[in-house]
C-alpha cells in the first residue's frame, strides 16, 4: 500500500508545474496569493514524516494553493497518519483528497482499508467498490472487496442463528430443552457444543471409523445425563454445558 501511495505522489509531483504568473499547469487556474510549496514538497521528497505533518498544514489548508500540490500533500500526510495508527486523521485527509480528485482508485482503496480496520464494513465495502468502478482490474481492491464480501456473508449467517440452539425449539418437549430455548446464553452454548462435536467426530473418523463412533457416543451420553439430571438442586446446566464445550475444544486443539 505504501508503494502505491508513493507512486501516486511522485506522479502528481511530475504534473505539478507552477507557471510564472502564479497559475498551475495541472489546473490552469490562478492561485491568487502566492503559496510557498517548497518546504512541504521538500519534506515529501525526503520522506520525513514529522516534517510532512509540520510543514504541509499551511499548504493543505489554503484553497488558493495549486490543486496538485494540495493533493500531493494530502495523500502524503494521510499515509503518515496511517503509518502512525491514526486512522481517523488519515481518513480525513483521504476525504479531502477525494473531494479534490474523485478519480483516485488507490485512495478509495486506502480509505476502505482504514474503514475496515475501524469495523465500518458498510463504508469499507462502498470504498472498495468505488475503487473497482474506477479501475476494474485494481488488484488490491479486488482482493479487499472479495474478502470483505465473504466476511459480511459469514457475519450475516452467524447473526441468523444467534441465540438459537442446535435443535428446533418449536419441537422442544423436554424441560431441559425448553430451558435452553428460553436462554440466549444456553442456546448459543448448545449450538457451539453441537458444532465442535461434529468437528471432533469428523476428525476422529478420518483415522478410525470406530473412534468417530466412540466420540459420538460420548456426546450422546452427555445429552442423556443432561436430560436425566436437569431439575435437580445440585445440577448446574450452564456449568455442565460449559465443561462439555471446553472438553471438546481441547480435543480439537490436539
Amino acid at each position: 500500500m505504501r508503494q502505491i501511495l508513493t507512486a501516486l505522489i511522485v506522479g502528481l509531483a511530475i504534473i505539478c508545474v507552477v507557471l510564472p504568473d502564479g497559475g498551475s499547469a495541472a489546473t490552469g487556474e490562478p492561485t491568487g496569493e502566492q503559496i510557498d510549496s517548497a518546504p512541504c514538497m521538500a519534506a515529501l521528497t525526503a520522506g520525513d514524516d514529522e516534517k510532512i505533518i509540520a510543514l504541509c498544514e499551511a499548504l493543505i489548508g489554503n484553497d488558493k494553493a495549486p490543486k496538485a500540490d494540495r493533493l500531493k500533500a494530502l495523500i502524503a500526510r494521510g499515509a503518515v497518519y496511517e503509518r502512525k495508527g491514526d486512522g481517523d486523521r488519515a481518513i480525513g485527509d483521504y476525504d479531502m483528497a477525494l473531494r479534490l480528485d474523485p478519480t483516485l482508485a488507490d485512495i478509495f482503496n486506502a480509505r476502505g482499508d482504514l474503514y475496515r480496520k475501524k469495523g465500518d464494513r458498510v463504508h469499507a465495502l462502498a470504498d472498495f467498490g468505488a475503487a473497482l468502478k474506477l479501475n476494474p482490474n485494481h488488484p488490491a481492491a479486488k482482493d479487499n472487496y472479495k474478502a470483505l464480501a465473504l466476511e459480511v456473508e459469514r457475519l450475516g449467517a452467524l447473526i441468523a442463528v444467534n441465540d438459537r440452539p442446535s435443535f428446533n425449539c418449536a419441537k422442544a418437549r423436554r424441560p431441559v430443552e425448553k430451558a435452553i430455548c428460553a436462554s440466549p446464553e444456553l442456546a448459543n452454548l448448545d449450538r457451539e457444543i453441537n458444532a465442535v462435536n461434529t468437528k471432533v467426530v469428523r476428525q476422529a473418523s478420518k483415522d478410525d471409523v470406530r473412534a468417530g463412533r466412540a466420540m459420538q457416543r460420548e456426546q450422546d451420553d452427555f445429552i442423556a445425563r443432561r436430560n436425566a439430571t436437569f431439575g435437580r438442586a445440585d445440577y448446574d446446566l450452564q456449568a455442565a454445558m460449559r465443561q462439555r464445550l471446553d472438553h471438546l475444544l481441547a480435543l480439537v486443539q490436539r
